[in-house]
């Protein structure tokens, strides 16, 4: 229970800095938005409609299109994250003031309040409706990252904006999308980035124990064996976070320096003994 009361009061934060975007950035210097909340703009350019109303519409309809994809606890996370973001835009569409009249500042800072909303949105689980949940569908089965997912789908609605708020400000509003996707991703993914990396050295023991003793992490050794020398080889295997691959080249050139390194990122990791050892 305290664990979900903690996501709600995080949903409910995401939502209120997604609407400060919208209401505070986009709306007072006429640009939009991607997806369902950049067809809501248009229809605020064109009839003068709430946002925070047809938002919730709209939102409603394609969740109920796509809840069946997801389990019990992220459809609750996503009707609440629904009814807290149209809530805000509701609450604020009057009080919407230009911060900024430079539209390149705007379309800056609207990206990275609408992209850091919806991250904590999504990073507690849930989704703010309408094409976020195409984009976890997307994340789901096929392994895209949901902000690039988004970009997709909101650059097909922003190229559609154009005869609303002309090339410019579209143009402006596909830099605002963009933003708003790396926010996303470096919410939910970046905060706990991960790099793999394999080691293929001559002294494996004396890499594996050094890294074992000073860096408190657990390392993997398989079996390899060379494609031209036929020669078996250890082949050490090792997940860190960005901030330590620093201090594991340090160790690895410290013992040896020919050695063979690849590094990739890891987008997600599922199990346990990945986390480095606290200090007594």
């Amino acid at each position: 229970m305290k664990k979900t009361i903690q996501d709600i009061v995080l949903i409910t934060i995401g939502g209120f800095i997604f609407a400060i975007g919208i209401n505070y950035f986009t709306l007072p210097n006429l640009l939009s938005e991607g997806g369902i909340i950049g067809l809501t703009i248009i229809a605020h350019y064109l009839f003068q409609w709430s946002p925070g109303i047809i938002n919730f519409i709209l939102n409603m309809l394609l969740f109920l299109v796509g809840y069946k994809f997801f389990d019990k606890r992220t459809v609750f996370y996503t009707l609440y994250s629904i009814v807290s973001c149209s809530a805000f835009l509701y609450v604020t569409e009057d009080a919407g003031k230009m911060l900024t009249e430079d539209p390149l500042l705007a379309a800056i800072f609207a990206g990275l309040l609408v992209g850091i909303g919806l991250g904590i949105i999504f990073r507690i689980g849930g989704t703010n409706g309408g094409t976020t949940v195409l984009a976890r569908m997307a994340n789901q089965y096929w392994g895209w990252s949901i902000g690039k997912s988004m970009l997709i789908i909101d650059i097909i609605v922003v190229a559609g904006s154009i005869f609303i708020i002309g090339l410019e400000k579209a143009m402006l509003t596909l830099l605002t999308v963009y933003i708003g996707a790396k926010a996303i991703d470096f919410i939910v993914e970046g905060l706990d980035e991960r790099v793999a990396v394999l080691i293929i050295s001559n002294s494996p023991n004396e890499v594996l124990h050094k890294v074992m003793d000073s860096m408190s992490r657990g390392v993997t050794v398989l079996e390899g064996r060379g494609g031209y020398t036929k020669a078996n080889k250890e082949v050490l295997y090792i997940v860190i976070s960005k901030q330590e691959i620093v201090r594991l080249k340090s160790i690895i050139k410290e013992i040896d320096e020919q050695a063979y390194v690849t590094m990739h990122n890891v987008r997600e990791l599922i199990g346990r003994g990945y986390k480095a050892a606290k200090a007594n």
